[in-house]
């Protein structure tokens, strides 16, 4: 072979290796773009699965209730529907208070679900003396449905437990909170608190 036949043996066989190694760098970065998007759907996907219906659903409240208000969920009523903790510190830690609420129908209700608004506050229900399970925000606790039944004129307290250090030094100010129980009576009940949070 000559040396001329040789050189132009040699450039082809670089000029394949090039040709094929162009694709074989796409088809690595088509791969990568295709799993990062399959990633997306998939924690897109856990994340609607894991919201209460009712919420995903539910329409913006526009009224604003006076503390003083009672408010109504079908039979399922609350002498006041928000409570404002006024300043309270970090570091005296954990707050409680507790919403009564009643049925004022007269067939029994289901209280379906409850939940809060944000992860540092949980919500029992507590009932004849005994309380519930706590619940948290969707997505970072379990939302079960629990079907905790009031019997008509009956009434039971939610217990609203506030940790005003949950989001660290970055949650001092005004914050403000909702606990939501869905109930066959139809509408969410919405109970509301607020405190302003200091070191």
């Amino acid at each position: 072979m000559s040396k001329s036949t040789a050189s132009k043996s040699d450039a082809s066989t670089r000029k394949t290796s090039t040709v094929r190694a162009a694709p074989a760098g796409m088809a690595k970065k088509t791969k990568i773009i295709l799993g990062a998007g399959a990633l997306i759907v998939v924690l897109g996907g856990l994340i609607v699965a894991s919201r209460p219906d009712a919420v995903a659903s539910k329409p913006a409240i526009a009224e604003t209730r006076s503390p003083g208000t009672a408010s109504s969920a079908g039979g399922l009523t609350a002498l006041r529907t928000k409570f404002d903790f006024g300043s309270i510190s970090m570091a005296n830690g954990k707050v409680t208070h507790r919403f009564p609420i009643r049925n004022t129908g007269t067939e029994p209700i289901l209280v379906h679900k409850m939940y809060t608004s944000c992860m540092c506050t949980t919500a029992a229900l507590v009932k004849n003396g005994k309380t519930s399970d706590a619940y948290g925000m969707p997505g970072h606790t379990p939302v079960p449905t629990i079907d905790i039944p009031v019997s008509p004129q009956d009434q039971v307290s939610v217990e609203v437990v506030f940790d005003p250090a949950a989001h660290g030094p970055a949650g001092v100010g005004l914050i403000e909170r909702v606990v939501t129980l869905e109930n066959s009576a139809g509408q969410p009940l919405e109970l509301e608190f607020a405190a302003t949070v200091t070191p």
